[in-house]
């Protein structure tokens, strides 16, 4: 942990409202008794930067025995982040991976030519009754990056930089911010960074990335005078001096951005691409369901289902 004085109060208001290139509310979405709120992609924003999908999952609040149970499913072209503020996730891929993250921790999976993985609410967890809140994001690959072998990082709550100054305190969960970097693989300049904000407190965005945006998920914040409440996502104007001030409650905030890609994505369902061939290619693949043949296996310990390829 260290003060970092880049997020000294003491900066500039020089922003305008104008400053905000798109507002985003978000969209609610049921993913099998279960609502998240989809903030990309949206009408006037794919990407932020090189992340392509951002939902928030609860506030949920859990009754003994029951939780999450995403079933194995495929991803190609991205890869996955996974960030919680409350409760588990147990997550098995085809790789052979089997974690369990807590809060403040970072799961990363980068899909690349095909991975499959599941996601459910751990048997400790179900033991009693427990609340889920967290935040879960797809972060394109570069073209050159698309085919490669696919991978899963780890990142304990206490390997992440912790950066502080007067009522700020940043984690910076992947990339770049503030000097300071992650120690997470990536593949493209970019910054993630969680942000707990004290009433009153001011930080700078940093102004360093090409994309910049933040998603309030707790509390409210003031940008040029203009209130934002959780539930919000602002995307800025490259380089323009922003400053963020928290609301009588505080805040908390992710923060997300970095260089734009060479091109628009093709998304279809949990599929990512530069070309249309390469998620028919994943398609046809996942419909055959000849595991371990082509491009996709399921987890290990997690076989006994899946999610079939929809409509």
């Amino acid at each position: 942990m260290s003060w970092n004085p880049a997020l000294d109060p003491g900066c500039p208001d020089d922003a305008t409202i104008d400053s905000i290139e798109t507002l985003i509310i978000p969209r609610a979405r049921d993913i099998g008794g279960f609502e998240v709120r989809r903030a990309l992609p949206a009408p006037k924003r794919q990407m932020v930067g090189p992340f392509i999908f951002f939902d928030q999952a609860g506030p949920a609040e859990f009754l003994t025995g029951q939780g999450i149970d995403v079933r194995p499913h495929p991803h190609i072209g991205l890869g996955t982040v996974t960030y919680l503020y409350r409760g588990d996730f147990h997550h098995r891929d085809s790789l052979g991976t089997d974690q369990v993250i807590h809060p403040g921790a970072l799961n990363w999976m980068v899909a690349g030519r095909g991975v499959t993985h599941s996601e459910r609410t751990s048997a400790e967890a179900r033991q009693g009754p427990h609340s889920l809140f967290g935040i879960q994001t797809w972060v394109a690959l570069p073209e050159r990056d698309e085919g490669m072998d696919p991978m899963f990082q780890h990142h304990s709550k206490e390997s992440l930089p912790v950066i502080e100054a007067e009522g700020v305190s940043l984690r910076l969960i992947m990339g770049n911010a503030y000097g300071e970097r992650s120690p997470c693989m990536t593949f493209s300049e970019m910054f993630y960074a969680d942000v707990i904000l004290e009433p009153g407190a001011r930080f700078p965005l940093p102004d360093d990335h090409e994309d910049r945006g933040i998603y309030v998920t707790e509390g409210a914040i003031t940008i040029a005078g203009q209130d934002f409440e959780a539930g919000r996502m602002m995307v800025f104007r490259p380089k323009d001096a922003i400053t963020v001030g928290a609301g009588p409650q505080g805040a908390r905030l992710m923060l997300l951005g970095g260089a734009t890609l060479g091109g628009p994505r093709y998304i279809w369902w949990n599929f990512v691409a530069s070309s249309k061939e390469r998620i028919e290619a994943a398609k046809e693949d996942w419909r055959r369901a000849r595991w371990g043949t082509g491009l996709f296996d399921l987890p290990p310990d997690d076989r006994d289902e899946f999610v079939p390829l929809p409509g």
